[in-house]
């Protein structure tokens, strides 16, 4: 398989497909395509005829979308568990990413993603209903299932590939946590695919 994403540290909707890949231990080729350059969209239309990444190649298919991604990889390797087992919370755990997937646009406009940034003093404040709303959805999913582990389902599950970019989101831009919210973030943090991303991101020359 071949992942073609835009940088490490800027481009968010690629992390996901990538933490999934990478934590559960898939192997994959990838091809890095620096974004907001003039050759971009024409280095990307070479890949994906949506001019977005990521795209992932698995011999003669193509597929364009993260969510689309993550849900092909969760078909072909049933055995790394990507969803929670019970259905009652796999279902959860899907609503949850589908939230993520289709909604927060405001937040994504006014905090972009870029894990090497780091503010201590910036005005978040026109998305606070976005931020309320994700640290609802993390508190809830932790208190429902702290005793099975970390994670936002207790085991490290596609919902926490979905929502570690608003983790890098809530560090870079300085966003208060407390409670279960910041367990969670501390958790991610510390999950060897997400420092893994980390050191690659702050290595990267853009």
């Amino acid at each position: 398989m071949k992942l073609v994403i835009g940088d490490k540290n800027l481009s968010t909707w690629s992390w996901r497909v990538w933490l999934a890949l990478h934590s559960w231990g898939i192997p994959f080729d990838e091809v890095v395509i620096l974004l907001d350059k003039p050759n971009t969209t024409a280095e990307i239309l070479k890949h994906s005829p949506s001019a977005r990444v990521p795209f992932l190649h698995d011999g003669d298919l193509g597929i364009w979308d993260s969510l689309a991604i993550a849900e092909y990889l969760n078909e072909k390797f049933p055995q790394k568990q990507m969803w929670p087992a019970d259905m009652k919370t796999r279902a959860w755990a899907r609503a949850v990413v589908c939230e993520m997937h289709s909604g927060f646009a405001d937040l994504r406009k006014l905090m972009p993603g870029n894990i090497k940034k780091r503010l201590t003093n910036f005005d978040y404040s026109p998305v606070a209903k976005d931020v309320a709303r994700i640290q609802e959805i993390w508190t809830e999913c932790r208190k429902a299932h702290a005793h099975l582990g970390p994670y936002l389902f207790g085991a490290w599950s596609l919902a926490d590939c979905f929502y570690a970019p608003v983790v890098w989101r809530f560090v870079s831009y300085g966003v208060k946590l407390d409670g279960p919210v910041r367990e969670y973030v501390q958790a991610m943090l510390a999950h060897p695919s997400m420092k893994e991303l980390e050191r690659q991101a702050l290595a990267e020359q853009g």
